[in-house]
């Protein structure tokens, strides 16, 4: 088997398409570049079947080098047969192979070990086979100096026989057969931590037994880690006779006094060795499978928070609010630097309202501000009414935008490369504003786990996680486009084909000589070679560049067949450009080349209808209910205004403009059978929730949106 026949095993894909992807993955192509500009080479897969395809070929070495090392491993202990050898390069079920391996497996010293020591493997091996019919005579030729009595001789001879069938392929495959349908997961508390602080949010756990398979991933990695903390034990079992007569089925054949003692070895083996082994390798692939879940959701509300709307290059002032601490104020221009910054005290206990109302008056007209951002952390609400009281000269957009993040940025090594001689409240100010202004931009600075869109983030596979959250953000980036000249070096570094060494160099280049006029100046930039320049170029936009195309997403390659196009039509590139009437007379087939075929032509025809068209939708003003501003606002049975800010397996988060965020559970977002809560919300979705349940003591909010 090779690795296109084993892509091919999982994804319903062509075999070509798979080999080209492949070889196009080889060449150190980028997915996002494969799946916009390799179409015709790939028969139009897209980026989820790129990754799938990269993701199996990975899985395929790993299985590869595995086997290469189980066989090496047996060969030095001179123990490999050539059947041997044949099942274990036929074999490409990572399982499979390591049940091949298991007798060989390096370990320290067993009771089998021992037993065989003695000389009883023999003797055993007499009881596997069922035939003798005078066990006792056997057992009596193998008491000597090491063996005392005919009891340690049956009692050595089990312990052998209990490794065997522990060994034995056939039991191991069934008995995992019979844990994935029927095992029990249960969890008990640890009664000397029953009362401890924090052991009460896991109570529901303290006596819980449900069928693994039907747990969700969300229940799984909350028993795992109520258990992590110590709070309770967890379990992972099925019916003890039933896997037992299983066994005895499978290898018992006779009724004598053999049978006996391969019973009693059978009973020996399965709590000994089998169910400790195959309950934590069910446990392991349930929690697998919780990690996927979780990553998935994790995955997913980051997409949807990246690619939130942006307001734009608009003069921004920006407001970090606070009580004691003031609300710290920044100004900011088109381009998010930063112009002006202070602290005002509008909230108790200073209640400096009227200063403040002039302070930011002040500004507005000083800096000729457009909008104001304002963070919905502590004292949010009341900042924002504060601002609504104010008379401005001019109509202002007030928007309240997510804080999640800022603290991380404001303390980071980049906030304090671009803001040396701040300190963290501006930083983190600034960061409120530069996020209304352009999100993706923004929040590429921080590390994805620390902006709290998941579930669990902590809990699950960390390699997994980061990898998959990279891959996100390296998605929504290049989905989006950057500008060139205005893009930080935590943005570049996401663009196809470039890094963090790369857009470090860009960033130097640009200081140095000033902005990009076109893409093909990218190349002067220190090590970035052709193949970078291949990946990335088609990602970035020069918005007043020499050349129309490079504000676009047409590739540089294709930049020949274009001005055929309009040197075919008659008229100047310039006016070919968002011409409709002009691109509709074009007939794709006549501009088909060895490199670009018919898909890729017509994604550039699409390109030149709307150039550079920012795939994000524009923002939307939001106000919260004015008479609620805390929990105790609250009543059964009202209806609010509400943005979601989390989504989990279970249900969304709303954030209703108080401290608290209500949940929705999946059961409450529709009527009718929900199976994937994002079919129905997004994040930063505006929703109309009604509430049904309020616990002021846990501050804990129960939302349905079913009104």
């Amino acid at each position: 088997m090779n690795t296109t026949s084993y892509i091919q095993q999982t994804l319903n894909i062509p075999e070509k398409s798979i080999t080209n992807t492949l070889q196009l993955l080889s060449e150190d192509c980028t997915i996002p570049f494969i799946s916009r500009y390799r179409k015709d080479t790939t028969g139009n897969l897209d980026e989820l079947q790129i990754e799938q395809i990269s993701k199996l070929s990975k899985q395929f070495d790993e299985i590869i080098k595995r086997k290469e090392s189980i066989l090496k491993s047996i060969e030095e202990q001179n123990s490999l047969t050539s059947e041997l050898q044949q099942r274990i390069q036929d074999s490409f079920d990572i399982q499979e192979l390591e049940d091949l391996y298991l007798p060989y497996k390096k370990r320290k010293k067993t009771k089998a070990d021992a037993a065989k020591e003695k000389g009883l493997e023999p003797l055993a091996k007499i009881i596997m086979s069922q035939k003798s019919h005078d066990l006792d005579s056997v057992v009596s030729r193998y008491i000597n100096d090491l063996v005392s009595s005919p009891e340690e001789a049956l009692q050595g001879a089990r312990d052998i026989m209990a490794e065997w069938i522990n060994e034995n392929m056939y039991v191991r495959k069934n008995l995992r057969r019979l844990f994935q349908r029927k095992a029990v997961i249960s969890s008990k508390v640890v009664k000397a931590k029953k009362e401890e602080e924090g052991a009460q949010k896991f109570s529901q756990y303290f006596e819980w037994e449900e069928n693994l398979g039907r747990t969700p991933s969300h229940r799984l990695l909350a028993m795992l880690r109520a258990e992590s903390e110590g709070f309770v034990k967890v379990n992972i079992g099925i019916d003890k006779e039933e896997a037992i007569d299983f066994i005895e089925n499978a290898i018992i054949k006779s009724k004598n006094e053999s049978s006996e003692q391969i019973a009693l070895a059978i009973k020996d083996s399965y709590k000994r060795l089998l169910e400790p082994a195959i309950s934590n390798e069910t446990l392991q692939e349930a929690k697998e499978k919780a990690d996927k879940k979780a990553i998935e959701i994790f995955s997913e509300n980051l997409t949807q928070l990246l690619l939130a709307p942006p307001l734009g290059e608009k003069r921004i002032l920006a407001i970090d609010p606070g009580y004691k601490s003031g609300c710290k104020v920044v100004c900011l221009d088109e381009k998010g630097d930063l112009l002006h910054n202070e602290t005002i005290y509008p909230h108790a206990p200073q209640n400096e309202s009227g200063m403040a109302m002039k302070k930011i008056r002040s500004m507005v007209n000083a800096y000729n501000i457009e909008a104001i951002s304002i963070g919905n952390g502590t004292a949010s609400r009341e900042t924002e009414f504060f601002i609504k009281k104010i008379a401005f000269d001019k109509p202002l957009q007030v928007f309240v935008v997510s804080e999640a993040g800022a603290s991380v940025y404001s303390a980071s090594k980049i906030a304090r490369e671009e803001f040396p001689s701040y300190d963290v409240t501006v930083r983190g100010a600034v960061s409120i504003g530069r996020r209304l202004a352009d999100p993706l931009a923004e929040l590429v600075k921080i590390d994805a786990k620390s902006i709290g869109v998941g579930q669990y983030q902590h809990d699950v596979d960390q390699t997994q996680l980061k990898n998959e959250l990279d891959s996100t953000v390296m998605k929504c980036v290049n989905s989006v486009g950057i500008n060139l000249n205005t893009a930080s070096k935590s943005l570049l570094s996401y663009v196809s084909g470039i890094g963090e060494k790369m857009a470090e160099n860009i960033v130097n280049y640009h200081a140095e000589n000033g902005a990009f006029e076109d893409r093909k100046q990218l190349k002067k930039v220190p090590r970035l070679g052709e193949k970078a320049f291949q990946q990335a170029a088609a990602f970035i936009r020069i918005s007043t560049g020499k050349n129309a195309l490079d504000n676009s997403a047409v590739h540089p390659e294709a930049y020949g067949i274009v001005e055929k196009m309009a040197k075919d039509l008659g008229i100047k590139l310039n006016e070919l450009i968002a011409n409709k009437e002009k691109i509709a007379l074009i007939q794709p087939e006549k501009y088909i080349s060895e490199e670009i075929g018919i898909l890729g032509i017509r994604d550039i025809l699409k390109e030149l209808e709307k150039p550079g068209l920012d795939p994000r939708k524009a923002t939307k003003i939001f106000e919260f209910d004015p008479n609620v501003k805390s929990v105790k606002d609250l009543k059964i049975g009202m209806v609010l205004p509400g943005i979601v800010n989390n989504i989990t397996a279970f249900g969304c988060f709303v954030d209703l403009g108080i401290k608290e965020s209500g949940l929705v559970h999946i059961s409450q977002l529709k009527d009718g059978f929900v199976s994937d809560v994002n079919e129905v919300v997004k994040l930063h979705q505006h929703v109309q929730v009604k509430v049904t349940e309020v616990d002021e003591v846990r501050k804990r909010i129960q939302l349905s949106m079913i009104l």
